[in-house]
Formats: structure tokens, C-alpha cells, sequence
């Protein structure tokens, strides 16, 4: 059994949300909240697979309630169910540990088959949402900063994170927080692969 918290803080919407789920023979709904601080507190007495969660509700919202439930417990999985589809909202979502986000509008098949998926391990999106996503990724990618890109000219020529140091005047540490910084912004995780995606998106001549 998938076992699904539910928590919205419109009665009528969680009444919904349930109906829709409680129906399937493989979830079970263990519990409903209608704040996120509520949703913290029935997470650490539940522990749920998947906690399905509004995006703007009174006092936590969305994005850090998610921040607080993959603390408490890793292993739930949340998924965003809401009427914004603003992509800053999307990236908040994720970048705080969301595994889903999913439209209001969503047909019951659509959000029956997200939870199945996401308790599955699959990050999973109302299909509309995807060129907001990609857009808002690829914004965020081209904003390196100078520092960042003198970090990665260096990189690319092959210099180690000490020698970049030396060549930069800064700490050993200070090279490794611009990396990651850039790593992130890449959406890569090693340094060939930064300055190759660096190169592709004309970040790096």
C-alpha cells in the first residue's frame, strides 16, 4: 500500500483530493492536514510514502514545509498540488526536495498515476509545466559570475582547485564554493562537464 498524507488548506479541496485516491486499491490515505505545520507534525507520527501539499497556504508555505518533512523523514516524498504554475514556484519546489508538481487541473488518472510514480522513485510534472521548467533552468544557467567564470577558464585549462587558488588569490575552500555554485547552475556535477556545458552555452570562450 502507498500510504498518502493529504494537506490543503481548503477543506473542500482536501474532501477532493481524497476522493480521488482513497478509491485505489494499492493507496491509503493515513491522514489530512490543513497547514503545513500540521503536515510536519502528522509526517513524524505517520511517516507516509507521499505527502501530496498545496503551494500557498498561511504561515508555511509550500516550498518550506517540503524543506521541513524531507528533514524529519527522507524517505516521504512530496508532491506539490496546486493552481500556480509560475516557474519560479516550480524551482523553489524542487530545490527544496519536492519530487512532483501537479496542477489542480489534473485529471484524476493523471494525479492517481503521480502517486504511483513518485512512490516508484520518478520525479513526476503536469506535462504543461515542462517548457516554464526548462525556461526558468535555462535563464538561471547563463547568469554566471565574473568570479565564476574566471573559476572555469581555469578549469578548462586544466589547472587544479590549489593552483586556481594561487592564480585567484582566494582560499582552497573558496574555489570549491564557486564549483559547486557552478555545477548547480549547469545542472552538472564534475568539471569537464561544467566547462563542456560552459562552452555549449557560450558562457565560456
Amino acid at each position: 500500500m502507498i500510504r498518502v498524507l493529504v494537506t490543503d488548506d481548503h477543506p473542500i479541496v482536501r474532501t477532493g483530493l481524497i476522493a480521488t485516491l482513497e478509491t485505489e486499491p494499492d493507496i491509503e490515505i493515513v491522514a489530512e492536514a490543513g497547514s503545513g505545520a500540521e503536515a510536519v507534525a502528522l509526517v513524524r507520527l505517520h511517516r507516509p510514502e507521499i505527502v501530496m501539499l498545496d503551494l500557498r497556504m498561511d504561515g508555511m508555505d509550500g516550498a518550506d514545509t517540503t524543506r521541513h518533512i524531507r528533514e524529519i523523514s527522507p524517505e516521504t516524498v512530496v508532491i506539490i498540488v496546486t493552481t500556480y504554475d509560475d516557474a519560479a514556484d516550480i524551482l523553489r519546489c524542487i530545490e527544496a526536495g519536492a519530487a512532483g508538481y501537479m496542477l489542480k487541473g489534473s485529471s484524476r488518472t493523471e494525479l492517481v498515476d503521480a502517486v504511483r510514480a513518485a512512490a516508484g522513485g520518478a520525479t513526476v510534472l503536469t506535462p504543461s509545466l515542462a517548457p516554464a521548467l526548462y525556461r526558468a533552468r535555462g535563464a538561471e544557467a547563463t547568469t554566471l559570475s565574473t568570479r565564476e567564470q574566471s573559476v572555469l577558464r581555469l578549469v578548462a585549462k586544466g589547472m587544479s582547485n590549489p593552483g586556481i587558488a594561487a592564480e585567484l588569490f582566494v582560499a582552497e575552500a573558496t574555489v570549491k564554493t564557486h564549483l559547486l555554485r557552478i555545477f548547480k547552475k549547469l545542472g552538472v556535477s564534475s568539471r569537464t562537464a561544467a566547462v563542456v556545458t560552459a562552452k555549449e552555452r557560450g558562457l565560456l570562450r
